[in-house]
C-alpha cells in the first residue's frame, strides 16, 4: 500500500533522511520509532506531499506519487497530529467539515459519515459542537482521528497521537486504537517514542537512527536480537513497569 523508495530529505544542507526505503502491506501497522530528530516526522510529511524530497520516490497503492496527481492521492490519506490539530476558532464538527467541504462532500453524506465515526471513535454526540480548548486531550485527539478517517483513506498516518495524553487517558486510547485499527483496515504508520506502545499497536517496528534504519522487526525480535549498539541502548532504556 505504501512504498518508500531511497528517500533523501536536507534541511538547510544537513541530511535528515538518509536513502530511506521500506514498505508497509495493506491493512498492516508499521511504528517508525527513533530519537528527536531521527527523521519521523519528516518521512511522514513526505509520504502524505507536505515535505518533498532531494531524490527518491513514493508509492501509494502501486502509484507513484508526483506534483501532478498529489491532490488526488492525498484523499487516500489520513494524517492525525498530537493533540489532534485542531484549529481553535472552530468546533468539533466545524474541525471535522473541514475535510468534508474540500472533497465537496454533500451534507447529507457528511452527516450520515459524523454518526458513524462518533460510533467508531467512541465521542459523545455531546461534544460536537464544543470548541477544543472546551475539550480534553483524548477528546480533541478523537476529533482529529474522524477528521482523518472522514473521507475513508486507504492509508493513515499517526504523528505521536497520543505524547500529550496523561498516562491513564493514553493507556485508554491505546486500547481504542488497537480495535480502530482492525475495525477500519487501513495500512497505518505511526511514529511514537515508545516501544511498548509500538509494541502493542504495530505489526513490524523501524528504528531510525539520523536518518536511516537501524533495525526493522517486531519488538519482540528488537528486544532479543539487536544489531547494533544503538538498537541496545534504545531498548534497555525503556523502563519495564512491575
Amino acid at each position: 500500500m505504501i512504498e518508500v523508495k531511497n528517500i533523501t530529505k536536507n534541511f538547510n544542507g544537513a541530511p535528515v533522511l538518509k536513502n530511506l526505503s521500506f514498505s508497509i502491506e495493506s491493512g498492516k501497522v508499521l511504528g517508525l520509532l527513533g530519537l528527536s530528530g531521527s527523521g519521523k516526522t519528516t518521512a511522514l510529511k513526505i509520504i502524505c506531499g507536505l515535505h518533498q524530497p532531494q531524490s527518491g520516490e513514493i508509492f501509494l497503492n502501486k502509484e507513484k506519487v508526483s506534483l501532478k496527481n498529489l491532490t488526488q492521492l492525498r484523499k487516500q490519506i489520513g494524517y492525525v497530529i498530537q493533540d489532534g490539530g485542531l484549529f481553535p476558532h472552530l468546533t468539533a464538527k466545524q474541525n471535522i467539515e473541514l475535510v468534508a467541504n474540500e472533497a465537496k462532500m454533500p451534507i447529507k453524506e457528511f452527516n450520515q459519515r459524523l454518526e458513524e465515526l462518533l460510533v467508531l471513535c467512541k465521542f459523545s454526540p455531546s461534544l460536537i459542537g464544543k470548541y477544543p480548548k472546551n475539550l480534553s486531550g483524548g477528546q480533541r485527539q478523537r476529533v482529529g482521528i474522524m477528521r482523518a478517517l472522514l473521507l475513508k483513506p486507504k492509508i493513515l498516518l499517526l504523528d505521536e497521537p497520543m505524547g500529550a495524553l496523561d498516562p491513564i487517558t493514553r493507556f485508554s486510547m491505546q486500547n481504542e486504537l488497537k480495535d480502530l485499527f482492525t475495525k477500519v483496515g487501513c495500512s497505518v504508520l505511526l511514529v511514537t517514542h515508545d516501544l511498548n506502545e509500538a509494541g502493542y499497536l504495530c505489526d513490524e517496528i523501524i528504528l531510525l537512527n539520523a536518518g536511516v534504519i537501524e533495525q526493522q522487526g517486531t519488538m519482540n525480535e528488537l528486544l532479543a536480537n539487536p544489531l547494533s549498539d544503538f538498537v541496545s541502548t534504545f531498548t534497555r532504556s525503556q523502563r519495564p513497569l512491575q
